[in-house]
C-alpha cells in the first residue's frame, strides 16, 4: 500500500449537536431552486422511514445528479440532514470542500488506501442518531441498461456494526436530464425523478455477531436485490437476474470507464 503524502490526508467533519443546524439550512435553501430547475422530485414510501433515530438509506446510482436528488428527498421530504460519503477530491476543491465539511459530509479515499478515518466518521454520524445516505454500488452503475449492479459491503457493514436499519430505495428519471457518465446537462423542471422507499431490510440473521467477508457479501447482495426490485417497480420492467459485476467485464471499479478514471486523493 502506497504511503499517502501529507497533503493528501483528508479532514473529517465535526458533527453538530443538532440534526439540522444553521449552515445546513443555508446550503439546502440555496440548492433547492437549483434542484427544482433541473427536475421534479416525486416520492413514494415515506411511511417506511422512521421520523427520528439513525438509519442508512441506500439508493441505486444512475447519474452525477443523484446525490442532489437524494439530498433533496432527505432534507425537504424526510426533514433530516443527509450525510453522504463522497470522493475525497471534492473536499480538495476550494470553497466547495469547506462547505461540504461544514454540512457534515464525509470524504473517502480511493485507490486502495485505508478508509478507517472516514468509516470512523460515518460511524460517528450514525451513533449521533443521524442519517447516512449512500449509494452501495460505490460509483455510477456500469450495467448497460442502467439497472443496479453489484454493491460494496461498506453500507451494510455500517448498518450492522451500528445496529441501525438499512432502508433500500430506488430512483429513476435523472438520466433524462443528465445521461449516465455524461456531463451534457439538459434541465427539465417539469420532468419527474421518481423515487420509492422500501421497508427496512430484515437483517436479523446478521445482527449481533461478527460476520465473515462472505456474509457481508451475501447481505450486500440481498440489499442490492431489494433496491433492484424497487427500481423494477419504477421502470415497469425486469432487471437481469444476476447483478452486473464490472470486474467480470474488465471494467475499472471507479471513475468514468468511458474516458478512464481520474487520479484520486491518496493515489500516486
Amino acid at each position: 500500500m502506497a504511503k499517502k503524502k501529507s497533503g493528501d490526508f483528508l479532514k473529517m467533519p465535526k458533527i453538530h449537536a443538532k440534526d439540522i443546524h444553521f449552515g445546513t439550512r443555508i446550503v439546502a435553501n440555496i440548492l433547492r431552486p437549483i434542484v427544482r430547475s433541473l427536475y421534479r422530485v416525486e416520492v413514494k414510501g415515506i411511511e417506511n422511514v422512521p421520523k427520528t433515530g439513525a438509519y442508512v438509506l441506500g439508493a441505486n446510482h444512475v447519474t452525477y445528479l443523484d446525490a442532489l436528488a437524494v439530498a433533496y428527498l432527505v432534507y425537504f421530504k424526510l426533514h433530516r440532514t443527509p450525510h453522504f460519503l463522497a470522493k475525497g477530491n471534492l473536499f480538495k476543491t476550494p470553497i466547495v470542500g469547506s462547505i461540504l465539511l461544514g454540512v457534515e459530509q464525509v470524504p473517502v479515499y480511493r485507490g486502495g488506501h485505508s478508509n478507517r478515518e472516514p468509516m470512523d466518521a460515518a460511524n460517528a454520524v450514525l451513533q449521533a442518531g443521524r442519517v447516512i445516505a449512500i449509494f452501495p454500488e460505490g460509483t455510477l452503475t456500469r450495467e448497460p441498461d442502467g439497472w443496479p449492479m453489484r454493491g460494496k459491503i461498506g453500507a451494510l457493514r455500517m448498518a450492522l456494526e451500528n445496529d441501525v436499519p438499512f432502508i433500500p430505495m430506488a430512483q429513476w428519471g435523472s438520466e433524462v436530464v443528465l445521461p449516465t457518465y455524461s456531463r451534457k446537462l439538459r434541465p427539465k423542471p417539469w420532468h419527474p425523478v421518481r423515487m420509492i422507499i422500501g421497508e427496512p431490510l430484515n437483517l436479523d440473521k446478521y445482527r449481533g455477531r461478527k460476520l465473515s467477508n462472505n456474509e457481508y457479501l451475501e447481505v450486500t447482495e440481498l440489499a442490492m436485490k431489494a433496491i433492484t426490485k424497487l427500481t423494477e417497480e419504477l421502470r415497469g420492467g425486469k432487471a437481469p437476474a444476476k447483478l452486473f459485476d464490472p470486474r467480470e467485464h474488465g471494467l475499472a471499479e471507479h471513475g468514468n470507464f468511458k474516458t478512464g478514471p481520474k487520479k484520486q486523493v491518496g493515489e500516486e
